[in-house]
């Protein structure tokens, strides 16, 4: 039997009835829709969904981090030191109008 990851459930017929109610009532909790009771979907609020999103990046980027943290521990020397206030800056700057230096510098910050 397919596992059950919400404590409201709802069939499928009973949803087409009325999504409206069925979104309003469930509130801030997770509902799962049945299909011949087993598990079809899920309807999450918009916040959970979009924390969720924001989970899957920060674990695609996982990766990333570990082999630049590899890098600099190989090669401490290749560390460029800026302030936190630098970082904000270089932040701020949109792509398209960063000076060379800032350019530069964030290529060197983002360089393996």
């Amino acid at each position: 039997m397919d596992a059950v990851l919400a404590e409201t459930s709802i069939g499928i017929t009973e949803l087409k009835k009325n999504p409206s109610a069925v979104i309003r009532d469930a509130g801030t909790d997770a509902v799962v829709v049945l299909n011949h009771n087993k598990p079809s979907a899920y309807l999450v609020p918009a916040s959970t969904y979009e924390a969720l999103m924001d989970v899957i990046d920060d674990l695609q980027l996982l990766p990333v981090v570990q082999q630049r943290i590899a890098a600099w521990q190989a090669k401490p020397e290749d560390v460029i030191e800026l302030s936190r206030q630098e970082l904000e800056r270089i932040a701020r700057t949109p792509a398209k109008r960063a000076t060379k230096s800032s350019s530069k510098t964030t290529a060197k910050i983002l360089k393996k």
